[in-house]
């Protein structure tokens, strides 16, 4: 159909809600999103004059309340990031609280690290398959400000196996409840925002209020994304792309922290 023919009801009736009746409820609202972006780059360009996925706002059924608690706006994030800085503690776990959100992989692959799955000169952590939950390899292209926060952890644990060891024992990565007890010692409680919870944060903020492209933060988020074939995308899928993202993603924190840049959301799409 000619983007300027379809109306609110053909998106939800012909796509969405498609999705939404096999019980993939947040997979439906994600489309959502992906439509309403085309629309607006179609509006950009002169190809419509609206972005009709605005009038679907409440359509779908709502998304099932997540396990893991998240911070996911923009004021409160560049609270939390404040928070993560003036934090006191072990080094190796600040050194976890100041990487976790530029990364935003799963915790236990974050705490599960090791020195020789990452490139320091290429700016590239490479986690193997069988530390993912998809099974597949996944690369987390390093911002500056990450790489900077591991070339300060290698003159520590570098002589090791794992980035973060475990405090009482080297032979042992970091304990999963480390990461988690930082942030209740920082008046976080699990209700409000989780270690895993720094994922939804950027996959939230990256694009409702920086407006990343969506397929680029699910690759990075190691989910599940197909080609128009239908075949998983490899680990090196977008790579540039994934990078220029990545780093944007670094800096827009940054300037939360300082207080120089606080966005608010677009209008729901």
């Amino acid at each position: 159909m000619p983007i300027s023919t379809i109306k609110p009801r053909d998106v939800l009736d012909k796509a969405v809600r498609k999705i939404e009746a096999r019980g993939s409820i947040d997979t439906s609202h994600r489309a959502k999103q992906i439509c309403g972006q085309i629309f607006r780059y179609a509006v950009a360009v002169g190809l419509t004059e609206r972005d009709v996925t605005t009038d679907l706002r409440g359509a779908l059924a709502a998304i099932p309340k997540s396990h893991f608690a998240a911070i996911t706006e923009p004021k409160q994030a560049g609270e939390l990031m404040r928070s993560i800085f003036d934090y006191r503690g072990h080094p190796l776990t600040i050194a976890a609280l100041k990487l976790t959100p530029l990364v935003f992989v799963r915790p236990g692959e974050l705490r599960t690290a090791e020195w020789a799955e990452i490139d320091l000169e290429a700016a590239e952590w490479r986690i193997p398959a069988d530390k993912m939950k998809m099974k597949v390899d996944h690369l987390v292209p390093l911002s500056t400000q990450a790489a900077e926060i591991l070339r300060g952890l290698k003159l520590i644990t570098g002589h090791g196996k794992y980035v973060f060891p475990s405090l009482r024992t080297g032979e042992r990565p970091m304990s999963e409840n480390t990461i988690n007890a930082a942030l209740r010692g920082m008046g976080y409680s699990k209700e409000v925002h989780t270690a895993h919870g720094f994922r939804a944060t950027a996959r939230t903020i990256m694009d409702e209020v920086m407006g990343e492209r969506v397929d680029l933060i699910e690759h990075q988020l190691a989910h599940a994304v197909k080609d128009p074939n239908g075949r998983a995308y490899n680990r090196t899928a977008h790579l540039p792309a994934r990078r220029v993202m990545m780093q944007k993603w670094a800096d827009y924190l940054d300037k939360l922290r300082v207080g120089a840049e606080v966005i608010q959301f677009k209008a729901a799409s």
